[in-house]
């Protein structure tokens, strides 16, 4: 036993160093780790053998600075200008392809509005969607990129009822709190149902006010099957979702009975009978019980580019009339833009609208002045346009052009910006292209004759040629 007890002592005693020569070695490691941050570390362990005078002082040299790398830059200014005969010379295989059918296009220089090359620039063209081109250049002189529509709830003519008023915002969404509409930013008609709750009225019936336009709720040129297609909905001044049937996809089916649709659902969400909702005026001077306003024009236009969508196209001409003073319809919508063109300092000779959205076959456009917006946008001479610059999809990314330059001739690639116009027999693409020499040109080229299955590839491959040209 004592054997045993010494044994059991000595391994004791051999324990106790073991411990004390590992602390040992974690306060050495704890000083080195703290030393290379630059800490000064000061132990005092009597029992260890360290004072407070044991201090350990490490410090490391500054690390260098983290520099920007920008990998966008500005296009130099003195950039070489493409020369007219170069891009002539450059554009002849591609003008000689009869794909194109009656066909009319103008190239300029950004920078200084230049025009490099014409064809037929002054002829009118059916312009099919880059008619909105048009549009999203009058808003921008016009309304200013904060401007919004409101939809206001009030008191009905008798107790417990209540209007829907619209003011032509057709982006609100009835989608639940939370879940996205179609249009990112667009108010929601449960806040609509939420105030209407808070006010304390009990509803039991709703009407709605489709006052805020007028005249006929299709353009001239319209065919009443595009409603059930998904291209465009009857122009009333509250809708959802653009009269989507199916909210969140683009070209679903829209509503024939957009106003009478939100209606319905907003009475649903108060308790009352959807199948009573009724369309008429609001009282003079009625009571407000709950307003909800729109995503800022600078969100709309940059959607009603992007996904080419008519019926927000629309209702931004309709805006416009407001504006102006004129009649909120499709005559109102023209006259003012053409107006606010006008005012601008654009010359309209050869415009023909009859809607804002170019779904019309009857609008007729001339290259040169699409063009002539695109420079303006591009230039120094009206900074209110530059934005239009940045709603324009980029080739085989975005928009109405991610499926375009996507495959086979890659060379337009995400150096095309442009707005797609596409009828049954009409193609067009307006927008604006940084060349091999960085030099920035604008465009407007338009096929009319032709499918645009035939029209589209050809009018791709010119725009195309003009990124990978250096036409001295």
């Amino acid at each position: 036993m004592a054997k045993a007890g010494a044994k059991d002592r000595k391994m004791g005693s051999l324990a106790a160093q073991r411990r004390k020569r590992v602390r040992i070695l974690l306060i050495a490691v704890l000083v080195a780790a703290l030393g290379a941050t630059g800490t000064v570390l000061a132990v005092t362990r009597p029992d260890l053998g360290l004072s407070a005078d044991a201090t350990t002082t490490a410090t490391n040299p500054a690390p260098p600075p983290v520099l920007p790398t920008p990998q966008v830059a500005p296009v130099p200014d003195d950039a070489p200008m493409p020369t007219p005969a170069g891009l002539a010379a450059a554009l002849a295989p591609g003008l000689a392809n009869p794909d194109l059918g009656t066909f009319t296009g103008v190239v300029s220089d950004a920078a200084t509005g230049a025009v490099l090359w014409s064809q037929g620039p002054d002829a009118p063209m059916v312009p099919a969607s880059t008619t909105k081109v048009l549009t999203a250049t009058a808003a921008l002189l016009a309304l200013g990129p904060e401007h919004r529509v409101a939809t206001r709830v009030v008191r009905g003519e008798t107790p417990g009822q209540i209007v829907l008023v619209g003011g032509g915002d057709p982006t609100m969404t009835a989608q639940p709190a939370g879940q996205p509409g179609f249009y990112p930013g667009a108010a929601r008609l449960d806040d609509l149902a939420a105030q209407v709750r808070n006010s304390g009225v009990v509803v039991d019936s709703v009407v709605v006010d489709n006052g805020a336009y007028a005249g006929p709720a299709l353009a001239q040129g319209w065919f009443p099957a595009d409603v059930g297609a998904g291209y465009i909905a009857p122009m009333e001044p509250v809708m959802l979702d653009g009269g989507r049937l199916r909210p969140l996809e683009d070209e679903s089916p829209r509503s024939a009975t957009p106003a009478l649709d939100t209606g319905r659902l907003l009475a649903a969400a108060l308790g009352a009978d959807p199948a009573a909702v009724t369309v008429g005026t609001a009282p003079s001077g009625a009571a407000p019980l709950a307003s909800v306003e729109s995503a800022p024009l600078r969100d709309r236009l940059g959607q009603m580019m992007g996904h080419s969508d008519n019926v927000l196209a629309e209702a931004v001409g309709r805006e416009i009339a407001m504006k102006a003073g004129m009649e909120p319809s499709f005559g109102g919508a023209v006259a003012a833009i053409s107006q606010t063109l006008v005012a601008g300092g654009f010359d309209v000779g050869g415009l023909t609208l009859h809607d804002a959205s170019g779904l019309s076959v009857d609008d007729r456009i001339p290259a040169r002045l699409l063009d002539r917006a695109l420079t303006a946008a591009a230039g120094d001479s009206a900074p209110k346009l530059r934005p239009l610059l940045d709603y324009l999809p980029v080739a085989g990314a975005t928009g109405t052009l991610s499926d375009r330059y996507a495959s086979g001739d890659r060379n337009g690639a995400g150096w095309v910006r442009a707005k797609t116009g596409t009828l049954s027999a009409a193609s067009a693409l307006a927008g604006y292209v940084t060349d091999v020499g960085n030099r920035v040109l604008t465009f407007s080229l338009m096929s009319n004759d032709r499918p645009p299955q035939v029209s589209r590839p050809a009018l791709d491959a010119l725009a195309s040629t003009l990124r990978s040209c250096g036409c001295q």
